[in-house]
């Protein structure tokens, strides 16, 4: 029998001791800008470091995070996390990870309703009665002038248009001086250190943005307005851009909706592999319009 009590208090104290992570949402349905709070705890630490996203940045991009509060001690962790949602529909909070020394931890996912509590019903009284007043030329010109200027300004831009359509030529090096900017605008990135930093989630942001606008400009796709899985289909129907330079984009880009949405954390190995590859898709792109070119002349 003492043996049975000896073995149970030792299950029971390395149970006490197990880390153990909760979190608690405050509200599952919200009015449109309504905040709400969000609350992560995590007890029995033991003098262990927590890791996890940056202040501000755990939520995804649906929630306008408002405050950011985390408090540590040497056997617990607590992170308070007010936002709200200005976009009606249902929204999901995905799995968060928290790392403690080595091991991940996870908190449940939750879906978040937003709703508009205005009607059409509801009746808006004028403070005062309406009342006629005479206008004179000084005052039309004074209510409509800056519309007059703005046709004026749309004929001169159109006019414009038509004469550099007509009569501009197009720099023949147009692919090799997208390739120059785009490569300046990588090394100003690469200057601001992120990866050393383990900024993975501004390095991503800023390397995306990027190549973005690259694959716009030079291929002549709306990188910039289509989701990523929209932008892979795409490439694969452009000709111009290799198979290899497609893979890298793709593999990239997806990896880069992961960092933002808080579900992988990437090591400096990583982000340096994918700048370097994007970098190299850049400076291969002059070389593939030019043979694209010259296979649709022959």
């Amino acid at each position: 029998m003492k043996k049975i009590l000896f073995i149970f208090s030792i299950l029971c104290s390395s149970l006490s001791l197990a880390q153990m992570i909760t979190s608690n949402l405050q509200k599952k349905m919200l009015a449109l800008g309504e905040t709400d709070q969000l609350i992560i705890r995590i007890k029995y630490l033991n003098g262990q470091k927590v890791s996890a996203a940056r202040e501000n940045e755990l939520l995804p991009f649906h929630f306008e995070e408002i405050k950011d509060s985390i408090g540590v001690s040497e056997d617990s962790y607590e992170r308070k996390i007010e936002f709200a949602v200005f976009e009606e529909g249902k929204f999901t909070i995905p799995e968060l990870e928290f790392k403690v020394g080595d091991e991940i931890h996870r908190t449940p996912a939750y879906e978040i309703e937003v709703v508009n509590t205005a009607t059409k019903e509801d009746v808006i009284n004028d403070i005062m009665s309406n009342k006629e007043v005479d206008l004179e030329m000084a005052d039309y010109w004074e209510l409509y002038k800056f519309y007059i200027l703005a046709a004026l300004a749309v004929i001169a831009l159109i006019i414009a248009i038509i004469i550099i359509l007509k009569y501009g030529r197009r720099p023949k090096s147009s692919p090799k001086i997208t390739t120059n900017l785009t490569l300046k605008e990588l090394d100003v990135l690469k200057k601001k250190k992120y990866i050393e930093n383990g900024d993975f989630r501004s390095f991503y942001v800023e390397l995306i943005d990027i190549s973005r606008r690259f694959i716009t400009t030079q291929y002549h796709l709306p990188a910039e307005v289509l989701l990523t899985d929209d932008l892979i289909d795409a490439m694969k129907q452009n000709n111009t851009i290799s198979p290899e330079s497609e893979k890298i984009v793709e593999e990239v880009f997806l990896r880069g909706d992961l960092v933002k949405f808080a579900k992988t954390f990437p090591d400096e190995t990583t982000m340096q592999k994918d700048f370097s590859d994007i970098k190299t898709v850049v400076e291969k792109s002059a070389k593939d319009i030019e043979f694209e070119n010259l296979r649709k002349d022959v």
